[in-house]
């Protein structure tokens, strides 16, 4: 079965490979890929404040490149074993994973308690997402 399969039931191993090895090639390359997203999308607040509009948008764009090219990959690997609305919560939560260390060290943003409070509400949607089909 290709392309988006549950994950509770597919009835074979993913062409892939095993679900945990495609869960963790998955989540692996999506981790790199929103380390360049999250570059892109915002540390030209920090470094190119000074500089114009479409600089940053330039060199964003080229960081953006990056995160395509390990984005794409992610995702037509998980879509062998995953849902695309799995797919899409598992980008979510390590989209916060890698957003909050990005926001408090490089952003030099304080660490709130709201970030805990976001972390659990995504945590919340991958438990209805992953769960058993059949609830």
């Amino acid at each position: 079965m290709t392309g988006g399969g549950v994950l509770h039931s597919l009835p074979t191993q993913p062409p892939g490979g095993s679900i945990p090895f495609v869960l963790a090639r998955t989540a692996g390359l999506l981790v790199i890929s929103n380390v360049f997203m999250t570059f892109a999308w915002y540390a030209h607040l920090r470094n190119l404040s000074d500089r114009p509009w479409y600089v940053a948008a330039i060199l964003s764009w080229g960081l953006a490149l990056f995160e395509y090219l390990f984005q794409v990959p992610a995702n037509r690997i998980g879509y062998t074993a995953l849902s695309l609305p799995q797919l899409k919560i598992l980008q979510e939560a390590i989209t916060l994973s890698v957003f909050v260390p990005f926001a408090v060290v490089y952003m030099r943003q304080p660490l709130k308690l709201d970030y805990l409070y976001a972390a659990c509400c995504i945590m919340g949607a991958v438990y209805f997402t992953f769960r058993d089909p059949r609830h």
